[in-house]
């Protein structure tokens, strides 16, 4: 894909300004300046997804997150924001987000969030066994003190939480 070139890169630069002071509708209306032809570009995407999130928009969030897979299947966020995205839309749950980022795991296999996220919808799930060897696989990614501190500030993995601190 091509890079984004002005003034799309001005109204991008714009939104993200935007969205870290916490103002979502300013925003949203700088991407929507973006030209129509490089609305779909990974980058303009990325952005769009973080403002859904924001909202806890996850029906658009998602809609996003299919796009950014669809332009971009190279890059891991857009499958681990369609997961993360698919955990709390109605029609989703925790399987169908398991189910989602699990081909994810395979294509990406130096990521540790995938692994780590899997291992936190296993743990909800209560699948505790399946979250410790996610866990496992994760820290092997991004090393133990990382995901140990991680692990332990994440409610999903509350259950696994007094194992973890010993560990």
């Amino acid at each position: 894909m091509q890079p984004l070139a002005p003034p799309d890169t001005h109204f991008l630069s714009a939104a993200v300004g935007w969205y870290e002071l916490g103002n979502l509708e300013e925003a949203k209306a700088e991407l929507e300046k973006v030209a129509p032809a490089t609305q779909n570009h990974p980058e303009v995407l990325e952005v769009r997804w973080l403002v859904h999130a924001q909202e806890k928009n996850w029906d658009e969030g998602l809609a996003v997150a299919e796009k950014l897979i669809g332009s971009a299947p190279e890059r891991s966020s857009g499958w681990l924001h369609r997961a993360y995205a698919l955990r709390r839309v109605k029609s989703g749950g925790l399987q169908a987000a398991r189910d989602m980022l699990l081909p994810a795991f395979e294509k990406f296999p130096g990521e540790p969030t995938i692994p780590y996220n899997l291992a936190c919808y296993a743990c909800q799930m209560k699948r505790l066994d399946e979250a410790r060897q996610w866990l496992e696989r994760a820290v092997k990614i991004a090393g133990k003190e990382k995901i140990k501190f991680m692990a332990l500030n994440d409610d999903d993995l509350e259950p696994l939480w007094e194992e973890i601190k010993r560990h």
